[in-house]
């Protein structure tokens, strides 16, 4: 990780800040309340002992003092304690509104930024990376407030008493800090490296357990358990070393803090047996002296906190600076007009270097079965990716009914169009709620004829719990063909204006594939379709086709009249498969 890096997720941790600065504010009053506390609690006990011991005071002599010391310890612990609620508080409202702001960004930057980022990261970032900021906010910001307000409380009731030990807190002091420094940045590192590991293990134990069958098919699952066993030693190794450099940092830490009290302790000492300190002032710099360096002990105990936040907020940037669409407007705010898409001059470069769109001009009327043909690399994908609005064109515009289609119509458009992938999802859950997915309060009339539309309606009303049939995680129990046509009933349900298919037909046995062409067929004229298609012999239902080559339209026609001209789609119809 670079030092840029660093810095930026240090500042960004400080910028969280102000998430929670109304509970700051309170932290800040409570630490200086205790500071306060510390020094009455060490003045009354010292007051006590001296009065007991050289005063010969007698219980109903001490009555007042002991009465007023119990308080203070009580208000003290109080204090504590709100202190420490206070800190979880902040922890849990920073965690929950990080979360909030990634799954938003996530939502907003939909699939293409992250197709290249693995699922199991991802869910690494979402979990373990925001619950290790939260021991920032919870721990090391309190820790730190701590030491920068309670040693200065100290070290000003020290000094009137006994100069001499005020200068030997003042000179420790800073040694503290300066090992903690010192120590803490082969820490960081080593605590940026566990945590790549971290991401790096999470991907990787996702991908193997998606893929399990195909392991064991080919009986690599020997060879990916072995590569898992690996990969967790190794991050076994990266987390021993995070906490042997953290205890080293805590054991140094407590070395210098022991060697300081030790030698205010052996000078007090002394000037007490010279009789050139009275034992009262000795006993209260004895008493405030390891509350002192309790607040640097904690402080550097808690910088450990500190590197793991630095190291899971470079996790948490990245995933931040993925390109994202600006929040969309509702469709109340939008009124888009029935008409014709029409694309002009868009132009559109993968982040490779790949060109995908060069220059494409397209027109496609209201109720036109419009298929798209092409080598792969075309830029068929690629141009379904902009009508779903999960890209933006580097150039060029879609105009919908002759207006400019923006990213805030972009909430609008989608309620406008219906979406059916080449591979598509199917929930856990009732087919009811798989194909109720973008309306779940949709009616059942509603469901119903959706289906029907589908060419779906016949075969699930022959189930015996019919809508209210459960499936399992990707259709499981389902054929290929009654997922596809699911998929189709769930684009149709809000009643699209237009429906775009990625070679819904790639992956369909032949009967599964007439069913589905007649499921569009019966579509024809009620609904714009967009049909990117893999297997050509399926167009002859289509008004247009159009080919695509090199990012551009090269060919256009009906199956007809393509057929009988030599072109671009007779090549691609006379190709070998």
């Amino acid at each position: 990780m670079k030092p840029d890096d660093h810095r930026a997720a240090e500042a960004w941790l400080r910028e969280r800040r102000h998430d929670i600065a109304p509970l700051a504010r309170r932290q800040r009053l409570i630490a200086a309340l205790l500071g306060v506390l510390v020094v009455l609690q060490a003045w009354v006990l010292a007051r006590i002992i001296d009065q007991a011991a050289f005063a010969g005071a007698g219980l109903n002599a001490l009555a007042p003092l002991l009465v007023a010391w119990v308080p203070l310890l009580l208000l003290r612990g109080g204090l504590a304690w709100t202190g420490d609620r206070l800190a979880w508080r902040a922890a849990q409202q920073v965690r929950s509104q990080l979360r909030r702001e990634l799954f938003d960004h996530l939502r907003r930057s939909g699939p293409y930024p992250l197709r290249e980022r693995p699922t199991g990261e991802l869910g690494n970032v979402l979990v373990d990376a925001v619950e290790a900021i939260g021991p920032y906010f919870a721990h090391y910001l309190p820790a730190r407030l701590l030491m920068t307000l309670v040693p200065p409380l100290i070290l000003l009731a020290v000094w009137p008493a006994d100069w001499l030990s005020g200068l030997i807190l003042l000179l420790t002091a800073p040694l503290v800090p300066l090992f903690m420094a010192l120590i803490g940045q082969a820490a960081q590192r080593a605590s940026q490296r566990q945590w790549r590991q971290l991401s790096r293990m999470g991907g990787h134990f996702l991908d193997v357990l998606r893929h399990l069958p195909l392991l064991k098919a080919f009986n690599a699952s020997r060879r990916e358990t072995a590569r898992i066993a690996q990969t967790a030693e190794a991050f076994r190794r990266r987390t021993m070393q995070v906490l042997r450099l953290a205890f080293l940092s805590s054991a140094v830490l407590e070395f210098l803090a022991a060697i300081s009290i030790a030698l205010v302790a052996v000078l007090v000492g002394f000037r007490l047996l010279d009789g050139e300190m009275a034992f009262f002032h000795g006993l209260f710099v004895l008493l405030l002296a390891p509350e002192f360096y309790l607040p640097l002990r904690r402080y550097g105990a808690q910088n450990h906190a500190r590197m793991e936040a630095i190291a899971a907020a470079e996790q948490i940037l990245e995933v931040l600076a993925l390109p994202a669409a600006a929040p969309a407007a509702t469709s109340s705010q939008v009124a888009l007009r029935h008409g014709a898409l029409e694309l002009r001059d868009l132009h559109f470069t993968h982040p490779g270097g790949d060109t995908a769109l060069a220059g494409l001009d397209l027109r496609i009327e209201p109720g036109e079965h419009l298929a798209i043909v092409g080598p792969s690399g075309a830029g068929k994908s690629t141009l379904l990716l902009l009508l779903l609005g999960f890209i933006p064109p580097e150039s060029g515009e879609i105009r919908l009914a002759g207006a400019p289609l923006e990213a805030a119509h972009l909430a609008a458009w989608r309620r406008r169009i219906g979406w059916v992938p080449q591979r598509p999802h199917l929930f856990p859950g009732t087919l009811r709620e798989n194909i109720a997915l973008g309306c779940p309060d949709a009616p059942t009339e509603t469901v119903r004829e959706a289906a029907q539309a589908a060419g779906i309606l016949d075969f699930i009303e022959a189930l015996p719990e019919g809508f209210e049939t459960p499936i399992g995680e990707g259709g499981r129990g389902l054929s290929g063909g009654q997922r596809q046509r699911i998929a189709l009933a769930r684009a149709l349900l809000h009643r699209p204006d237009w429906l775009l298919l990625d070679e819904p037909t790639a992956h369909l046995d032949p009967d599964s594939e007439r069913a589905f062409v007649a499921a569009l067929r019966n579509l024809r004229g009620r609904v714009g379709i967009v049909h990117v298609a893999h297997r050509l012999e399926t167009l002859h239902e289509a008004d247009r086709i159009v080919v695509m080559q090199g990012g551009r339209v090269t060919d256009s026609g009906d199956w007809q009249t393509l057929c009988s001209r030599p072109g671009p789609f007779r090549d691609l119809l006379e190709a070998p498969a």
